[in-house]
Formats: C-alpha cells, sequence, structure tokens
C-alpha cells in the first residue's frame, strides 16, 4: 500500500495515515475536500504524493503549506515531522471557512504541531517560511509570487507539478529568477516536484 515509502513509516504513523483518509473521506462527502473518483485512489494519489514532498524537504522551524485545503500535504507532511520528532511549526493557509475546520478538527485528532490561517495568500502577513509548500493550487509564476512574500531569503519552496512542469519554468523565467532542482515523481514519471530557492524578480 505504501510502496517506496513504506519502510520510513512507522506503524503509529501509518494508522494515523488510514485516521486522516477516514476524514477527508467523511468530509469530502459534504465539501469536496478531494475530487470524489480520486476517493478510493486517495493513498497512491494523495498521500504518497505528499510523503515524496515530505522526503525532499530540509528540516525546518516553520512549514507553511498554502491553499491547504483537504490537507495534502500539510497534514501528512506534519505526521511525518511528528514521527521524527522534529520541532517544526507548520502554518497552514486556507481561505474557505469550511476547510478550514476540516483541518482543525485533522490537527486537534491527529495532536500536530500546526494551526491554521483563514485568509487569502496574497492579504496575510508575511510568514518567513523556511519550507513553503502549495500542492494544485495555481502555476509556477503566480506560486513563486507567493514565495516571494512568505519564504524567508534561505528558505525552500517545494511545488509538485505535473505534465506541463517544463512549460511553467519556461513561462515563469519571464518573470522570476531562481534555481531549481526539478525531481521526477514516483507518483507519477511525467511530474516532477520542484525544489526552488533564491527566488527574484526579474
Amino acid at each position: 500500500m505504501m510502496g517506496a515509502f513504506e519502510e520510513d513509516v512507522s506503524r503509529e504513523t501509518l494508522e494515523k495515515l488510514q485516521r486522516f483518509s477516514q476524514l477527508v473521506e467523511k468530509w469530502t462527502a459534504k465539501i469536496n475536500l478531494i475530487s470524489k473518483p480520486s476517493v478510493p485512489e486517495m493513498w497512491e494519489r494523495h498521500i504518497l504524493d505528499s510523503l515524496q514532498i515530505y522526503s525532499h524537504a530540509p528540516n525546518a522551524d516553520h512549514w507553511v503549506d498554502l491553499g491547504s485545503g483537504g490537507g495534502f500535504p500539510a497534514i501528512v507532511v506534519a505526521l511525518m515531522s511528528q514521527q521524527e520528532k522534529r520541532a517544526t511549526k507548520f502554518t497552514l493557509v486556507e481561505s474557505d471557512q469550511r476547510k478550514c475546520a476540516f483541518l482543525r478538527t485533522a490537527i486537534r485528532e491527529l495532536e500536530l504541531n500546526a494551526t491554521v490561517a483563514n485568509a487569502r495568500i496574497e492579504e496575510i502577513e508575511p510568514l518567513e517560511a523556511d519550507v513553503l509548500s502549495a500542492r494544485a493550487l495555481s502555476d509556477l509564476t503566480a506560486l513563486l509570487g507567493f514565495a516571494d512574500r512568505h519564504l524567508s531569503p534561505s528558505g525552500t519552496a517545494l511545488f509538485p507539478k505535473g505534465e506541463n512542469w517544463r512549460a511553467e519554468d519556461a513561462a515563469a523565467k519571464e518573470t522570476w529568477a531562481y534555481t531549481c532542482d526539478a525531481i521526477q515523481s514516483q507518483t507519477n514519471p511525467s511530474a516532477a516536484i520542484l525544489k526552488i530557492k533564491e527566488i527574484k524578480h526579474v
């Protein structure tokens, strides 16, 4: 079930991931956290994808996840941080109040070191993140604008992208200068996790 990441996940964390997936399924029936057709494939499409984001992240005091919605990758990476007994604080930014209620429920039930900011990304005060993540939120050009606001100067952004990531990268370079390590996704060989640093406006 866990594939390549099985050896990294403890039994206790696996149980919490299962509890989280049950929460997502329950709430999705009411507020569409993830697409209903993807619910049976939640492990492959959402949880494994989130686990691999964590595997490429540096140690962080403050991890910010933008547009947290259904909790991917935010809740999954916070669970892994909890497993490794890291002191990382997580801030989940989400503008939809109902999704915020879900995220707060998950954080409480899983006893995570995380808070939810019910706010628009472009309006909240700069968050000075050491690690910034966003999954299925916007195109890379827009994400870099958010990162420019919320990522610390020495921080790292982790943006999973689909098959069009090269085109998004080329378009973003018309507006932004940055270093980018494109890591092939283990859940989709055509996709990539973009590990980005040193963002500057052109």
